[in-house]
């Protein structure tokens, strides 16, 4: 499964369905399908414009803003268009932290193509527009909405920059699943590539025909299906399963899923998530979970919130933060969750057994620093 980094934006018009899913799918049918396509609605969209844009974001947001605007280098499409690239700018993912380093928001960052990169209104050359503005997308969670877009106007005081609300302009889309797009690597990225953060060329546009992604039939239901992937993949999204003014980024695993850059310079809430990477050890982990029953049943009675426990010590193990039927995320300390122990229970729902497991996208240090500072104590 390959995700290429999220949200795509298509206006409504230029959507097309090429295959249908059923409506209702099991895990194995979710895994072996794809790519898919769903739409997101629990993402809205909004839009920065104008010349301090970089420089503002620059200054609040975790990642490095200003590799949004590295060059892409010059291929060009056979189709549809012959002067559109392959190569398109990667967007960048990044999060909006507290002066404390707590999370607040996390947002995906998407520039636009260029005007000499359409064709212009006869159809046979390209569009040429030298006053365009600079702009930046970005989809953000639609739940928190006014309160991001207040609190970025709240940082902008003199900046020239516009910030406006576009989420009745555009639509986030989200592909994912396995496909042709599993073959390809991100060289600087694999972790984050493993799950999507790093693709930003599009191969098949290389070539005079292409494979249409699916798309699933049920446009009210189908974000449950991107929510089970994410969940399986150990990926939380958003200001609620990554909870606002509480969560450390690092133990929500935003520095392997390429959010946070250690190289940038000052950014809000920069200090304490330095000198935890530099100098601390992450002892507790965003990690997916099942819940089944002592017979390995499946089990999908639990809630966001509940403890998980170990029966045999009594020790508390962390939190459950998400759940989807028999899957979840859970906020678990390492030495409990990933010692292979059959002990993890719910709190209070004894014959619950929670099974943790470690996503095949981790950089492998992570736990080599857990096991060697353990050791050391």
């Amino acid at each position: 499964m390959n995700r290429v980094l999220s949200s795509s934006f298509y206006k409504h018009c230029n959507r097309a369905i090429h295959q249908t899913i059923p409506k209702h799918r099991n895990e194995t049918q979710l895994q072996t399908a794809g790519p898919v396509a769903s739409l997101i609605k629990s993402r809205s969209v909004i839009r920065f414009r104008g010349p301090d844009t970089v420089k503002f974001l620059r200054g609040l947001l975790t990642n490095d803003i200003r590799k949004i605007g590295e060059p892409i280098g010059d291929k060009t499409a056979n189709f549809p268009t012959p002067n559109v690239p392959t190569t398109s700018v990667t967007p960048i993912y990044a999060a909006l932290l507290t002066p404390q380093g707590r999370f607040l928001y996390d947002l995906f960052l998407y520039k636009p193509p260029n005007s000499d990169t359409k064709l212009d209104t006869t159809g046979t050359g390209p569009a040429s527009d030298p006053n365009q503005p600079f702009e930046l997308f970005a989809d953000v969670d639609a739940s928190v909405l006014d309160e991001l877009l207040a609190t970025f106007t709240k940082y902008r005081l003199r900046s020239k920059v516009e910030i406006d609300n576009v989420a009745s302009e555009f639509s986030c889309w989200q592909r994912y699943g396995s496909g042709p797009s599993d073959n390809s690597s991100d060289v600087e990225e694999p972790e984050a590539a493993s799950v999507g953060w790093g693709a930003g060329e599009d191969g098949a546009a290389m070539s005079s025909s292409s494979e249409a992604p699916l798309i699933e039939a049920d446009k009210e239901t189908d974000e449950q299906n991107y929510l089970m992937w994410r969940i399986e993949k150990g990926v939380a999204e958003g200001s609620i399963e990554i909870p606002k003014g509480e969560a450390m980024p690092l133990e929500y695993n935003l520095v392997g899923l390429n959010a946070i850059s250690f190289d940038k310079g000052c950014y809000v809430g920069q200090e304490l998530i330095a000198r935890t990477h530099h100098r601390g050890v992450i002892r507790k982990r965003l990690v997916p979970l099942r819940f089944q029953d002592n017979d390995g049943k499946v089990i999908d009675k639990v809630i966001p919130g509940s403890e998980v426990v170990n029966r045999e010590s009594g020790k508390k193990a962390g939190l459950v933060t998400t759940a989807l039927g028999c899957r979840g995320l859970g906020l678990l300390r390492l030495e409990e969750a990933l010692k292979g122990s059959t002990a993890l229970s719910i709190q209070g729902q004894e014959d619950v057994k929670v099974v943790a497991s470690k996503p095949d996208w981790w950089p492998s240090d992570w736990l080599q620093d857990l096991q060697q500072h353990t050791a050391f104590a």
